[in-house]
This record gives C-alpha cells, structure tokens and sequence, in this order.
C-alpha cells in the first residue's frame, strides 16, 4: 500500500498564525501535526507516501524533506488550486499507480493511529473503507447515512439538514476503482470535485465500500480551539520523560516533559504539559494541557491550557494566560512606565480578550 497526505489549504481560521505558516506545520505537543499523520502512516507499514501541497508547498518541502528521518519516500504533488479532496486525488495517479492507498488529512489528529485499520483494509476484498464518527455538529463535514444492516445507504457533503450524526473523518482507503469514480463526477455547487461523491459513485455501482466507526477521540485542528483540545488530548498519551534541567526549588509532577537544554528554575509545573528544547521556566507557573515550545522564555508569569511557539518571550505578566495559542517570537510583558496603558501589535485576524 502507499499513503496519499493532503497538505494545502490556506488555514484561513487559524490566522494570524498561517500567515506565516503552514497549518499543518503548528506543533501539537511540541509536534507539526503533519508530522504525527506521516508517523501514523510509517507505523502503520507503509513507507511510500505522497504529499499533495499548495500553496505552501515549499515550507513544507523544507520541513518535511525526503521522510529519510521517518526511513520513508516523500514524493510531493502540487495541487495548483483546491479544487477539492476528489481532484487530489486525481493528479496522483501517476503516484499510486494501480496500488491500494490510505489518504490522510494532513490536519488531522486521531486516538489510537490507523495500523489496524490498514490491515483490516490490506487483508480484505474490499473497494473501499471510510472511518466515521460521532459528531455534534453534522452539517459541518461530510456525513454518512448507513442502512439497516450498516452498510452505507449514501453520503452528503455539508447537509443543511443531517441524515445521522457520522461524519467522514478525513482517513480514507481506496483500491485503483477510485479514479473511475474521480472521472465520473462532476463539480459540486463549491466548485470542487468532492470525495464524498467519488465515494457515493462507488457505492452506487456496487463496489465495496466498508464503513468503520471510531470511537475514540479524532480531531480536525482547523480552529484555534480545535488545536487547544487536540493538544490536550495528545499531552495525554505522551510518555514523560525530563532531559532537560531542573532545579531543586522547582515541582515539576510525573505527567510534565522536560526537554533537552530545557531550564525550570524555582518554577511550578503541573502536568500533562511538554517544556521545549532549550526553552527557561523562571519563577513562573504553567499549568496542565500546555505546550511550551523550543527557544521560549518565561519569567514571572502563569500560563495554562495554551500553546506557545518558539522563540517567544513572556515575562512579568500579572494575569494567567490561559486557552490561547502564542505565535513564534512573540513578547508578552508588562510594564510599569507611565502613563498606565496596554500597547499591542496585533496582526491582521487577531483576537484578545481583556479582562
């Protein structure tokens, strides 16, 4: 099998940070999340991988490289436009061949990662297999209607009004009938060739298309509050470990990672919570469900549930920052000049909140 990976898209709801950077680039615990979709792939056997890329296309390239350091291939696909999830998958071809393949949203963050699910599908007969979930809110995703025996009755992309509440996760597993399908379609009223109708083709025409339902948690960090609680939920199933420093006026409890060259100097750290790489904690609280990343510095500040990335600096802030995502090289301090007042540059799609 080989792994198709899709990596364009603007990421318009989580500026200002992808202004300046890929979405799939920003770290879930201290970790690109593209990053953890090309691990879940490797881990699950599969060592060929293509990533389709946008307009990012190069801060990508550069990020990722050759997969050397995961010992797999990358080969890269421009995708000139979005023209939908469909269309990446049609100007792959050449890539995958006649090979059976995984697709895997490069957004995307899953409980558990897809091994079993690749050898459920490698070992099978079938055309197809889609992963769906739960969800609360439907009418956002493509949805999933099944059938009296759960098999698929039909798919819908973003319905006005929802047939079920299972959603199509963004992992999908197709053998070489999927380029029939992507040939037979046409554009959807958003202008794109959409999956969920490729998908719908192949069920329509009889081909075998197995539903699977996960129960664990699946995240699309597509917004900041979506990066906030796939954070967390990843915070949870790390391993602890400290590398770095810490003095002995510090607590740091047993569910903190501590980086290399990472300082806490007399400092409260309460996990799960991840310190970057040569990053200081001085004098300071960070509370569970944060990530801190490399090259940070905090001194006298209390921080919770937040993302900070590198090479920025907090100091002296007399309130907790708590559930915000902190760009890369941001200051954050306070001062004590006259006349009292607050001063911000705050990019363009900026939010703050004063309390």
């Amino acid at each position: 099998m080989k792994g198709l990976i899709l990596s364009g898209g603007k990421g318009t709801r989580l500026y200002p940070l992808t202004y300046t950077r890929a979405k799939q680039l920003i770290p879930v615990a201290n970790k690109p999340v593209l990053f953890r979709v090309i691990e879940a792939i490797h881990d699950a056997g599969i060592d060929e991988i293509g990533i389709v890329t946008g307009d990012t296309a190069p801060e990508i390239r550069e990020a990722v490289g050759d997969g050397s350091r995961w010992n797999a291939r990358i080969t890269y696909i421009p995708q000139d436009a979005p023209l939908g999830l469909a269309h990446a998958v049609k100007i792959s071809r050449d890539f995958l061949g006649d090979d059976r393949f995984v697709m895997f949203l490069g957004d995307n963050v899953i409980e558990g990662g897809i091994s079993s699910l690749i050898k459920q599908f490698d070992s099978s007969q079938w055309n197809s297999q889609i992963v769906l979930t739960e969800v609360a809110d439907p009418e956002h995703f493509g949805v999933a209607e099944l059938n009296g025996d759960g098999q698929i009755k039909q798919l819908i992309e973003k319905p006005k009004q929802p047939p079920s509440n299972l959603a199509l996760v963004g992992i999908y597993m197709f053998d070489a009938h999927i380029f029939e399908a992507v040939d037979a379609i046409r554009p959807s009223w958003r202008g794109e060739l959409e999956i969920t109708d490729a998908i719908q083709w192949l069920v329509t025409n009889r081909h075998k298309v197995f539903p699977y339902i996960h129960k664990g948690w699946w995240i699309d960090t597509g917004k900041p509050t979506d990066m906030l609680e796939a954070n967390a939920c990843v915070l949870e199933e790390l391993t602890p470990h400290v590398t770095g420093m810490v003095d002995a006026d510090s607590v740091v409890d047993a569910r903190v990672t501590v980086e290399a060259g990472a300082q806490i100097i007399n400092s409260v750290i309460r996990g799960p919570a991840i310190i970057g790489e040569n990053t200081r904690i001085e004098n300071s609280y960070v509370g569970p469900f944060t990530s801190i990343y490399h090259d940070v510095v905090i001194e006298n500040s209390e921080i919770e549930r937040c993302i900070v990335l590198e090479n920025s600096h907090i100091a002296d802030v007399p309130l907790r920052i708590q559930d915000s995502l902190i760009g890369r090289s941001v200051t954050v301090k306070h001062s004590t000049r006259k006349p009292k007042s607050l001063k911000v540059n705050l990019g363009d799609h900026s939010r703050m909140w004063i309390p």
